[in-house]
């Protein structure tokens, strides 16, 4: 009990420091943001922000997962169950400004190019992230009854990074719908003749987005 208020402490303390992390790496990337940076960001000690994270690819490390368990990857929308299989996968093509209005990109395909040893721990989580990606999608494209659902699967998934990409460097959110438009083309083509294939019972789809 007399040491409760310490632990309270500790854990506001990682909080704030992987609060500012989220943030600076967005804004500045990771490379460029030091860890005295995210030290003032927090603001806490150095000594604070070492013993919570003792390397600064530990931090990297909470920071790409948070994204992901926090719900803000696309990894999330392609997992949810009130969604049909194509408006989720269609979902992978709208592109979320942050909040400061700034179009960010992918923070995997960041952290994978900052990190490019592909046995470093950062790249690893990062192709990780990617490898599920393509599962679900081969997953619900098998749902769809789309023909060849492997390869489309490696298909959708390259646009889907393409635009996020492109839209990072024009500074577009709209950007993604030219890849979307060539998915929705890809995916009639494979489900149109299959059976159980559901090219058009999810019509609203088509105009319904969900966050990147």
């Amino acid at each position: 009990m007399g040491d409760e208020p310490v632990r309270r402490a500790g854990r506001g303390g990682r909080e704030r420091v992987l609060a500012a992390a989220n943030r600076l790496f967005a804004a500045q990337g990771i490379t460029a943001t030091t860890m005295e940076d995210i030290a003032a960001g927090a603001p806490v000690s150095k000594r604070t922000l070492y013993a919570h994270f003792p390397a600064k690819e530990d931090l990297v490390l909470a920071h790409l997962d948070h994204i992901v368990t926090g719900g803000w990857s696309v990894l999330t929308t392609l997992a949810r169950t009130d969604l049909s299989p194509r408006e989720r996968l269609l979902a992978m093509f709208t592109v979320q400004p942050w909040p400061d209005g700034t179009v960010r990109g992918c923070p995997f395909l960041h952290a994978a190019a900052e990190y490019p040893d592909p046995d470093s721990p950062v790249h690893t989580f990062a192709r990780n992230q990617k490898l599920t990606m393509l599962r679900l999608v081969t997953e619900l494209l098998t749902e769809m009854g789309a023909a060849d659902p492997g390869a489309l699967a490696e298909q959708l998934v390259t646009l889907a990074d393409g635009a996020a990409s492109r839209a990072m460097v024009l500074d577009d959110p709209g950007y993604g719908r030219h890849a979307r438009a060539a998915a929705e083309t890809l995916i009639d083509l494979a489900t149109a003749a299959q059976p159980g294939g559901d090219q058009h019972d999810q019509a609203g789809g088509d105009r319904q987005g969900t966050t990147r």
